[in-house]
C-alpha cells in the first residue's frame, strides 16, 4: 500500500477539524446553519493555509445526505454519505474543480460555464470552484462576468486565489470575500504535536518550534517539513537532526553572538562566525534566528511582563540578554540584522558578508559611539579650559600668517564657567521703544512715577549683575577652533596655492590637493609634501599639480606623503573664518544696547544668528 503525506492524510473532513481559521468558519457556520447561502465566495491567502479545503467542506456541507439519506444543509457534514465520500475522492458529479493556472483561456471557462444550464445530477447544488482564479486572461474574465452575477439557484461559484489584487474588481463585487491568514507559529506547533501523537511518533518540543517557525503560517509546508524530517531522522523528530536539516543556526551561536556584541567582545564575534562557517550553517539563516531572538529581546525590554520561563526553555537566556543589552542598542542591532540579509547576496562570499554585517553591529553600537562622544567633550573641554586666562594676564601671542589672510584670533576667556561679583555699575536709564514694547497702565503709572521722581537725574545707580562677553545662552554657538602650527615653508606655500587658485591653474581635485597639503621642505628640484586623506594622493591630481607648479616657475618633481597636517591653506582659511566668526560674535555680545536688553528683559540670542560679513 503506498504511503499517504501527512498534508494529504490530515486534510480536515469538516469545519470542527480546520485550525487557525476560527473567523471563516464562524461565518460559513452560521451562514449555513442560518441558510442565508451566497452564490459566490472567494477565498484568498497565502499557500497552504485551506483554501481549498473549505472549499470542499462548503461543498459537502451544501450537498450533504446524512447518514440515513434525509439530510439537509448543514453545518456539519456526515462524512459517511455518498456525496461527502465522494467529494474526498474527488469523483462527485456536480463538484467542478478547475486549475486557472493551466486553463486561464476563455475557452476553457465557456467549457465550465456551459455546464451550469444543466440542473445537479446527484447532489443538491452544483458547485464550480476555480483554484488560482488570478491567472485568468481579461478574456475570460469578462466572459463570466453574467453567470457569475446571476447564476442558477442550484449553482455556486467558490474562487480561490494568493494573489486578490489582480483579480478584476468587477469580479471583487459579485463576490463574499474571506481572506484567510497565515497560521501562527503557536497553532502549527499544537496541531503538529497533535498529528504526530496520532502517528506515535516521538518528537521534541524544540525540534517542533522550529518547524513551526520554518514553516511561515503555512499547515501544509509544516506537514510536509515534518513529513521530510521524519525521514532524515529515521522516525524520530530531534532538535539536532531538525537543525541541521533545515540548515538554521543554533540558538546557542546566536546567543553567543549577542552576548558578545552586548560585551564588546569583538574576538569572540569572529570565532563564533568562523565556527558557523565550519559547521556549514547558512549565514542568510544566522541573521534571520538573530533578528528573531532581537524581537523577542525588544518586546521583554518593553514589555517585562511577556516573559513565560515554564514554556519555552530559551526565555531565560532571552531575559539575561535583555537585561544586558540596552534597548536601544537591541533596535540598532534588529534593524541592521534585517538590512545586513540583503546584502549577503552582493558579496562574494556569504560567511565574508555575515562576518562584516557583525562587525559594523559591533562598531556602531551606541554605547561605543556615546563613550567617543564623551571622550571628545571631554578632550574640548580639557581643550577649552586651557586656553581660558585670567583677565589681567597677557593674551599668548598669535601664529603668523601671511598679509593677504586675516590672523585667527584666540576665543575670549569663557566667564560663564564662574559668575562675576555683583557690581554697582553707572548706566543710562533706557526705555524701550513705545513701537517694539507695550504695558500695562499700572506698568506706566509706575514709570512714571520713577520718571518723575528722577527727573533731574541723567544717571541712576542701580544693582546689576556685569554680562559676560561669551553667554551661557549663546554657548552652543561658538566658532569652532582652529589649530595652526605656522612655518616658513607653510607661509610660502599659502602664498602660491592663493596664486594659483586666483590664476585658475588649479582646480577641482587638483586644488583641494594644494589646499590640503602642507610643504614640509623643499630643495631645487624635490618639494615633499604631506597630506591626512589618502583619495587625494592620486596619480593624476600629483602629476596636474606638478605641472601647475612647473608653469608657475617651479618646475620641481612632488613627493607626497600621508601624516598629520598642522599648516595648509585650508586650516589657514578656517582660522581666518573662525576669526572672523569670533569677532562678529564679540562685536554683538558687547554691544552695549544688546547688554541691556539681555540683562532688563531677558532676551535672549538665537544660536546660529550671528554671521560674519
Amino acid at each position: 500500500m503506498s504511503y499517504l503525506v501527512l498534508a494529504r492524510k490530515y486534510r480536515p473532513k469538516n469545519f470542527t477539524e480546520m485550525v487557525g481559521q476560527e473567523h471563516v468558519v464562524q461565518a460559513l457556520t452560521n451562514a449555513l446553519t442560518t441558510q442565508r447561502l451566497h452564490h459566490a465566495y472567494l477565498f484568498t491567502g497565502t499557500r497552504g493555509v485551506g483554501k481549498t479545503t473549505v472549499s470542499r467542506v462548503l461543498a459537502k456541507s451544501l450537498n450533504c445526505q446524512g447518514v440515513d439519506g434525509t439530510g439537509g444543509i448543514t453545518a456539519e457534514p456526515c462524512g459517511v454519505c455518498q456525496a461527502c465520500t465522494d467529494i474526498d475522492a474527488g469523483r462527485f458529479v456536480d463538484y467542478t474543480e478547475l486549475d486557472a493556472a493551466s486553463n486561464r483561456g476563455v475557452d476553457e471557462v465557456q467549457s465550465l460555464l456551459e455546464q451550469a444550464v444543466y440542473k445537479p445530477v446527484q447532489g443538491r447544488f452544483k458547485v464550480f470552484m476555480i483554484d488560482e482564479v488570478h491567472m485568468l486572461t481579461n478574456t475570460a474574465f469578462n466572459a463570466m462576468l453574467k453567470t457569475l452575477e446571476e447564476p442558477p439557484e442550484y449553482l455556486k461559484f467558490v474562487l480561490a486565489t494568493t494573489d486578490p489584487q489582480k483579480v478584476p474588481v468587477t469580479v471583487l463585487s459579485r463576490c463574499l470575500q474571506f481572506n484567510l491568514r497565515p497560521m501562527a507559529p503557536e497553532t502549527v506547533l499544537e496541531h503538529l504535536a497533535h498529528v504526530l501523537a496520532q502517528e506515535n511518533i516521538p518528537a521534541e518540543p524544540q525540534a517542533l518550534r522550529l518547524l513551526a517557525r520554518a514553516a511561515r503560517g503555512s499547515m501544509r509546508d509544516a506537514l510536509s517539513l515534518t513529513d521530510q524530517a521524519i525521514a532524515y531522522g529515521s522516525g524520530q523528530l530531534q532538535e539536532a537532526s531538525v537543525r541541521q536539516m533545515l540548515g538554521s543556526a543554533d540558538r546557542s551561536h546566536v546567543f553567543r553572538l549577542i552576548d558578545a556584541l552586548a560585551q564588546g567582545d569583538g574576538k569572540t564575534v569572529v570565532d563564533t562566525s568562523e565556527a558557523l562557517r565550519l559547521n556549514g550553517i547558512s549565514a542568510a539563516a544566522t541573521m534571520e534566528e538573530m533578528s528573531m531572538v532581537l524581537q523577542r529581546m525588544a518586546v521583554l525590554q518593553a514589555v517585562p511582563d511577556m516573559a513565560e520561563p515554564d514554556a519555552d526553555p530559551e526565555a531565560t537566556e532571552l531575559a539575561r540578554l535583555a537585561d544586558v543589552m540596552p534597548p536601544d542598542e537591541t533596535q540598532l542591532l534588529y534593524s541592521l540584522c534585517l538590512h545586513g540579509r540583503q546584502e549577503l547576496g552582493l558579496a562574494p562570499d556569504e560567511y565574508a558578508a555575515l562576518t562584516m554585517v557583525l562587525l559594523r553591529l559591533l562598531a556602531f553600537k551606541p554605547q561605543a559611539h556615546n563613550a567617543s562622544a564623551t571622550a571628545e567633550k571631554k578632550s574640548l573641554n580639557e581643550t577649552r579650559a586651557q586656553n581660558l586666562a585670567p583677565a589681567k594676564s597677557a593674551m599668548p601671542a598669535q601664529p603668523a600668517i601671511p598679509p593677504s589672510t586675516p590672523a585667527p584670533q584666540a576665543a575670549p576667556a569663557v566667564q560663564a564657567k564662574q559668575a562675576p561679583p555683583i557690581q554697582t555699575l553707572p548706566v543710562r536709564e533706557m526705555t524701550p521703544p513705545r513701537s517694539q514694547h507695550t504695558h500695562s497702565p499700572a506698568q506706566n503709572s509706575r514709570f512714571e512715577q520713577d520718571s518723575d521722581h528722577d527727573s533731574d537725574a541723567a544717571v541712576v545707580a542701580m544693582p546689576v549683575r556685569e554680562q559676560a562677553p561669551v553667554s551661557a545662552k549663546y554657548e552652543a554657538a561658538a566658532p569652532t577652533q582652529i589649530e595652526v602650527v605656522p612655518t616658513p615653508e607653510g607661509d610660502f606655500w599659502f602664498v602660491l596655492v592663493q596664486q594659483m587658485a586666483q590664476a585658475e591653474t588649479i582646480n577641482a581635485l587638483v586644488r583641494e590637493l594644494a589646499l590640503q597639503s602642507q610643504l614640509i621642505a623643499r630643495d631645487s628640484d624635490t618639494w615633499m609634501l604631506r597630506v591626512e586623506r589618502e583619495s587625494l594622493n592620486t596619480t593624476t591630481s600629483r602629476e596636474r599639480l606638478q605641472a601647475a607648479l612647473a608653469q608657475a616657475g617651479h618646475a620641481v618633481r612632488l613627493m607626497v606623503e600621508l601624516g598629520n597636517v598642522q599648516d595648509s591653506p585650508a586650516k589657514r582659511h578656517a582660522a581666518a573664518a573662525a576669526a572672523r566668526q569670533q569677532q562678529a560674535q564679540d562685536t554683538i555680545l558687547n554691544d552695549a544696547y544688546v547688554q541691556s536688553l539681555m540683562r532688563d528683559f531677558g532676551a535672549k540670542i538665537v544660536p546660529g544668528s550671528i554671521k560674519a560679513i
